[in-house]
């Protein structure tokens, strides 16, 4: 039973954060030989997913790097999709990783590959990126392109087999403008094509004019979307050690959804071996154009929706985190090592979602949705 793409998003994004994601190279310099290991948990919204996962990365004569990565997903969900119109269910999802980085001067050529499985979702990602130092190392361009094939199935139905074809075009921009103040600039496009929606997904309409009752019937999204997001960013340094950060993002797509998102960071060291960090993230959307909550009657309009990640919504997300660097006894080989532990909290609130678990409301009356969740994220990082 698939989740939803924000849902994805959040397990993949917030519990896994940068671990998972190969390190882009600075001033002409390849990661450092490391890593990583994590555990993992999200709980929200009846949905809970925890796993752990690994990433190493090694490097070869200062102009070759690889790194592998192993990620899992064990999924519990009893979400609203879910029980409303289905039953919970569990699941496991496993992705891995691979990646090459080649640096020629001030040049540096990355190509990555990442497969996905789960029992009715199949995922494979390439992508190929090249960035270059210029103008005395102060400004870095990048440019990325990635490629995905996905093939999507239901359980129960094996005549039922679809796929996704998808492309993402990227350009970033990052420049020091001081010693203490770094900005950045982003722009991605991305074009989908193919099954889009969730295969198990209903959407609620009016049986009688009146609309004393509802019923269901499956969601039908278009087999396009194009999807356009540009991200501006700004880190200054502090005189006692410290750091903010800000991040700006605007996504718009042909779907009919504008989205904006807002975060501000702060880092600060404790003594020589704490690391503190706190940030504050708030998101908002409006619906898609073939959204919503209850339609007039049956087949009401070509394309039906009623994924609540789709529908008019925000959320706030504060986060800590607390690292600590110490030395490995026995083990020469780990020049240094950190242990980190980072905890979210998420709101959801829904302006045109409908909670339909309570009973005695008329179609159409019920309380909104909204919900709380919670990300432990626990890693251990080894320099060797």
């Amino acid at each position: 039973m698939q989740l939803t793409r924000t849902t994805r998003g959040i397990a993949v994004t917030l519990a896994a954060g940068w671990l998972l994601c190969p390190a882009p190279s600075i001033a002409g310099v390849l990661p450092e030989d490391r890593a990583d290991l994590m555990y993992h948990y999200y709980d929200g919204g009846g949905v809970q997913i925890d796993g752990p996962s690994v990433l190493v990365r090694k490097k070869f004569k200062e102009k070759y790097a690889v790194n592998a990565s192993y990620y899992v997903d064990m999924v519990s969900s009893a979400s609203i999709d879910v029980v409303t119109t289905a039953s919970p269910y569990k699941e496991e999802r496993t992705q891995y990783g691979l990646g090459f980085e080649y640096l020629r001067g001030k040049v540096t050529y990355a190509a990555s590959f990442s497969n996905s499985k789960e029992n009715d979702y199949d995922a494979d990602t390439a992508s190929f990126s090249i960035s270059q130092d210029m103008f005395g190392d102060l400004t870095t361009v990048q440019l990325v392109f990635g490629r995905g094939k996905d093939d999507v199935t239901r359980r129960g139905d094996d005549a039922f087999s679809e796929k996704v074809d998808r492309h993402v075009y990227g350009i970033d921009v990052s420049q020091i403008v001081t010693k203490k103040l770094i900005l950045g600039a982003s722009w991605e496009t991305t074009a989908e094509e193919g099954f889009l929606n969730n295969p198990y997904r209903r959407v609620r309409y009016c049986v009688t004019d009146q609309c004393l009752n509802y019923d269901y019937e499956f969601e039908r999204y278009p087999h396009t979307r194009t999807g356009n997001a540009l991200g501006l960013r700004g880190r200054y340094y502090l005189p006692y050690r410290a750091a903010v950060q800000g991040d700006y993002r605007w996504y718009n797509d042909a779907w009919g959804i504008t989205a904006n998102t807002f975060e501000v960071s702060y880092t600060q060291p404790i003594g020589d071996r704490l690391m503190f960090d706190a940030h504050y993230r708030f998101y908002m959307q409006n619906s898609a154009d073939f959204y919503s909550d209850l339609f007039p009657r049956e087949n009401f309009q070509n394309f039906l929706a009623r994924d609540k990640e789709l529908a008019t919504m925000d959320s706030q997300t504060l986060g800590f985190g607390l690292g600590y660097e110490f030395k490995v006894p026995r083990l020469q080989f780990i020049q240094k090592a950190t242990v980190n532990l980072k905890y979210d909290f998420m709101r959801f609130n829904y302006d045109d979602f409908r909670d339909l678990r309570p009973t005695g409301y008329a179609p159409g009356t019920e309380p909104l949705y909204s919900f709380d969740a919670n990300v432990i994220r626990l890693f251990f990082s080894g320099w060797f």
